[in-house]
Formats: structure tokens, C-alpha cells, sequence
């Protein structure tokens, strides 16, 4: 059943806690004393300019030395970010950006120094030939000629998402032979994640899902820090959105846990990107990074992820604030796009597996919705063999994304 249309940007501020997805959470009159009292916490009614941008540095030590994250300190305390240089920021991709041609690790490195690129992220076991120390030790001695830092990832490490796939055993063993190929590969990281949104759908919702994922990192907390890699969750498909993420590593433990953060992801949980960075940057330790067309329809909102420099997302603010707050992160292109997706947000049968989303956030998504337009899914050209239009599609896609995150973001350290 449809609800009637409604003008969130007039009405959603006023809908406050009365929202039913906002039980639990703290009013905008709440005190939050501690991570747990703010982590879902609204933010302070102040106006930005009460503040002058050189309290930023006082608030967020303040706010650690209180027991509290960098992201525990609202951004209108904080004010906009000091002018601190995008370009240190290293420019990598992810392989799964350029899917369709099928190249293993030696040919996607290769492309990398091409493009001159700082970092790759390997987003799937498959992209190495053999798992063998020989044959990866092989892997990183080639990206420390080209100096190229190595990401690894895998899929799903969740043993109750449907998206689960026991290849290599049950989770834990699953967790720890990433591990190990992440420590043998130099890797920091070992990107990881739960499922997809259809966990937010199923019997007991995303949080059963978030405690199943808890307690596997906690199985596997010895080999993580001896491996000296950290376990990186990604927000990933409209899984998790970018307050539970931060909440499971909170739980977990953030000396051995962080996040992978996407911001495209961030989008199918209906968040502004720039929202899911103030959220994720102090677990943040690795990335997929990606910008989003966002429009109108008739009961809600479509989707549709794109380069960068080509959707709604204002690219450049995020860019920005990525050097203020996680300079040390790399910006790992994940260029995936081409199709939309609906999120009929004014649907009365829509918002089950949503309720813990904060209409101030929300609010944020919607106005990105009302700057955006329309676009055309991508089709293969008539007389075209599918897989080669595909694989030329995508190639496309991720170098305007490398130019423009080069020349109008001013990322890379080899530019």
C-alpha cells in the first residue's frame, strides 16, 4: 500500500523522534556522555558559525580524551575542514571495477603503474592464480618495483547471510586464509563483508547478522594481530549502514577491526556519502570509492551509481573532507555502474528493515534526490558482442574516473 507523496525537505526535521525508525535513539535534546550514548545520537542544534574552524583540533582531542571517537564530535561543532591538501591522498582502484576483462593480479598491476596509481585493492581471492607464499611473495615483489601498496580482500566472512559461501570451510577458516595471503601480500588490510540488503530483510534484520559477524572477528583475533592486518569490514550492497558498521567495530574491537568504506554502498542505505564519512573515518582503513546519480520517482528514489564526477554527490566536498579527517586512508576506485535501483521510500511496507535510520541523515539522502536526474542504464549497442561491450564499458568508466579524481581532485601521489 502506497502512503501519500510527502515533501520530506518540509516535514522531515519536524518528524523527530515520532519517526517508528527512530526508536532507540536519542533526541536532539539528549546528552550523549559516551560512544554508546552518541554513537546514534542527533546532532547539537548549533549553528555552524557559533564556532571558529580552530576549535576542530581541541573538540575531536577533547572528545577522545573523553572516551569518545573523532566521529562523536557533531560536525557543526566542528565546522567545515581545514584546507588540508586532497593530493596527499593516494589514488588507487579496486579490480572488480574492471570485472569483465578477467585480469589476474600481474596484468591489474601492470595496469596500475600504467595509470599511475598509488594502490590496488584485490577485492577477491581469485584474482591470484595460486595461493601458494611462492607465488604471492612473487605478487608483491612486482607491485614493490612498481611501488604500488597491496589491499586484499574476499566476499562474505557472515555465516548467517545467505550470501555465504563455505569455499574455504566455515567462516573463521575462511577469515584466517585471508589472513594469512593479506600478510604474505604486505597487505595492512583484509577487506571483508557481510552480505547484501536482502540481510536486512530476513528474520531478525542486520543486527543478527552484525552479532554473528562480531563473534567471528573475536574467533579470530589472535591471527589478525599477529598478523599485524587488520580485519576491514566493508558497508557493503546496503548491508550495513555506516552507524551500525562503526558500531560492530566498536564492539568487535577497533584494534584488530576497521572499515572498508564505500561510499556507493552508502546510497543503497539511503546516506549521503559525506555522512558515511564523518561516521566511518576514525575506523577507516580502507576504501571503495565511487560517486552516485540520485533522483526522483513516483514513490521514492532511484539510484544509479556512476564515475566519479558524473552523479549528484558533491565529489569534490568529499574529497576534501577525506583529507581532513583520514589523510593515511587510500581513495580505492570502485567504479561499478550503468544500472539503477529503487528505493520506494514512500511505500508504508518499505521502512521494516529500516528502522534504525535517523531522519536527519535521511533528510540529506532525499535532498540529493531532488538536485539529481535521471539516467539511461547501459545497454549493449546493437551488433556488439555483449562481454566485449562490457569489458570496454567498464574500461571506460574507471579511467574517466582515474582522470577526473587526478585533475579535479587532486588525488594520487604520482600525478
Amino acid at each position: 500500500m502506497k502512503c501519500k507523496r510527502l515533501d520530506f525537505l518540509n516535514e522531515v526535521n519536524s518528524w523527530g523522534s515520532l519517526l517508528p525508525w527512530l526508536r532507540g535513539y536519542p533526541s536532539e535534546s539528549s546528552s550523549a556522555t559516551n560512544y554508546d550514548d552518541y554513537k546514534a545520537s542527533t546532532r547539537l542544534t548549533m549553528k555552524q558559525s557559533d564556532f571558529s574552524l580552530n576549535r576542530r583540533s581541541f573538540l575531536q582531542n577533547a572528545a577522545i580524551g573523553a572516551g569518545l571517537t573523532a566521529a562523536s564530535v557533531p560536525d557543526r561543532l566542528l565546522g567545515e575542514p581545514s584546507p588540508v591538501s586532497s593530493s596527499k591522498v593516494n589514488l588507487g582502484f579496486d579490480n572488480f571495477s574492471i570485472r569483465a576483462l578477467g585480469w589476474k593480479a600481474p596484468r591489474l598491476l601492470e595496469y596500475a603503474n600504467e595509470k599511475k596509481l598509488d594502490t590496488i585493492l584485490f577485492s577477491d581471492l581469485d584474482v591470484f592464480e595460486s595461493h601458494d607464499a611462492g607465488y604471492l611473495k612473487e605478487i608483491k615483489q612486482q607491485a614493490d618495483k612498481f611501488g604500488i601498496a597491496i589491499h586484499a580482500g574476499t566476499g562474505g566472512i557472515c555465516p548467517t547471510s545467505p550470501k555465504f559461501i563455505d569455499k574455504y570451510g566455515s567462516a573463521e577458516d575462511h577469515l584466517k586464509h585471508l589472513l594469512r595471503v593479506a600478510k604474505i601480500l604486505g597487505s595492512p588490510v583484509a577487506r571483508c563483508y557481510i552480505g547484501s540488503m536482502q540481510d536486512r530483510k530476513g528474520p531478525g534484520g542486520i543486527q543478527k547478522h552484525i552479532e554473528s559477524t562480531i563473534q567471528v572477528c573475536k574467533n579470530v583475533r589472535k591471527h589478525a594481530l599477529d598478523a599485524g592486518v587488520k580485519i576491514a569490514i566493508e558497508n557493503h550492497a546496503g548491508d550495513m549502514h555506516s552507524r551500525e558498521l562503526a558500531d560492530l567495530i566498536e564492539r568487535a574491537g577497533p584494534e584488530y577491526v576497521g572499515a572498508t568504506l564505500d561510499s556507493g554502498n552508502a546510497t543503497w542505505t539511503m546516506e549521503d556519502p559525506l555522512d558515511t564519512l564523518g561516521n566511518l573515518a576514525p575506523f577507516a582503513v580502507s576504501s571503495g570509492i565511487r560517486d552516485s546519480m540520485i533522483w526522483e520517482i513516483e514513490n521514492g528514489a532511484s539510484v544509479q551509481w556512476t564515475a566519479m564526477g558524473e552523479g549528484c554527490v558533491d565529489m569534490k566536498a568529499f574529497a576534501k573532507r577525506w583529507g581532513e579527517l583520514c589523510p593515511q586512508v587510500p581513495i580505492q576506485l570502485e567504479i561499478i555502474s550503468g544500472f539503477s535501483k529503487p528505493f520506494p521510500y514512500l511505500e508504508t511496507d518499505f521502512w521494516k528493515p529500516y528502522e534504525s535510520i535517523r531522519a536527519d541523515g535521511f533528510s540529506r539522502f532525499v535532498a540529493l534526490a531532488k538536485e539529481g536526474t535521471p539516467m539511461e542504464s547501459f545497454k549493449t549497442p546493437k551488433g556488439v558482442d555483449r562481454k566485449k561491450a562490457q569489458q570496454q564499458y567498464q574500461l571506460a568508466e574507471l579511467e574517466r574516473s582515474i582522470k577526473y579524481s587526478k585533475e579535479a581532485l587532486g588525488l594520487g601521489a604520482r600525478s
